[in-house]
């Protein structure tokens, strides 16, 4: 069976090496983007250079029907998935907790938990037994500011992770006897364009002092970790929130 994976946020940054790197595990992969079809666009044109097959599929994992649509392409142009990285997510600029606003809020947890809620609800009703399905995986991409909080910068994100946590938990407890395990990657202070979004791009130099591995990762180090746990190699980890950190 042709193994598929859905990739959200996969136009950059970990997303992006996530889907190279599944490429070259002989996954076909269908790329989600929110915003920057060029850079989508471009990570699919390597994947084709190197012999892969993917493509690019706009969507806002915060909206159902945007979700629908993303699984139905993908129904109707690669047939039955197989895996899915629930990666899409936001931060917005530092601030403190008494300076955020409700339509903020509602936009990082609509983003970091409704749609990977929204996602993984289709990815079930594909890949679970109870449906006919032939099981599959699913990681979702948390952080590790779900443990540590992220004062004076974004409690929210953190907060919205830490539920991402608890859904990997209870998800992953749910489907586990239909054929389909559920991991989380935490990954700490990696070079992303994510920290432009909060006001610091250079914010993992800051900060890699408090690091014991004193640097920050890389999106491959992170990418590397989540197509393991996609793969038969962790066969028996469902439930698992793996941290992938400098040991932070």
């Amino acid at each position: 069976m042709d193994r598929i994976v859905i990739i959200t946020g996969g136009g950059r940054g970990i997303g992006a090496a996530t889907a190279r790197l599944a490429a070259k595990a002989e996954y076909r992969v269908c790329i989600a983007y929110r915003e920057r079809r060029d850079s989508a666009d471009e990570v699919v044109a390597q994947i084709e250079r190197d012999g892969g097959e993917a493509i690019a599929v706009q969507a806002d994992v915060g909206r159902e029907a945007d979700v629908l649509r993303l699984f139905d392409e993908v129904d109707r142009r690669f047939g039955e998935l197989t895996a899915l990285v629930n990666n899409a997510g936001i931060l917005e600029r530092q601030m403190r907790v008494d300076a955020m606003d409700a339509e903020r809020l509602a936009r990082v947890f609509n983003a970091n938990v409704v749609g990977s809620f929204l996602c993984a609800r289709e990815a079930v009703r594909r890949m679970s037994t109870r449906y006919g399905g032939h099981g599959g995986a699913i990681v979702n991409v948390s952080s590790v500011a779900s443990r540590l909080g992220s004062p004076n910068e974004y409690v929210d994100y953190a907060a919205s992770k830490a539920a991402v946590d608890t859904f990997t938990l209870g998800l992953a407890r749910e489907v586990a006897s239909e054929g389909i395990r559920v991991n989380a990657v935490r990954p700490g202070s990696i070079h992303t364009e994510i920290h432009a979004s909060g006001g610091e791009p250079d914010r993992v130099e800051r900060v890699k002092a408090r690091i014991p591995m004193q640097r920050g990762g890389e999106a491959d180090e992170i990418a590397r970790a989540i197509v393991w746990l996609l793969s038969d190699e962790a066969s028996y980890m469902t439930g698992s929130l793996v941290d992938v950190s400098g040991g932070l």
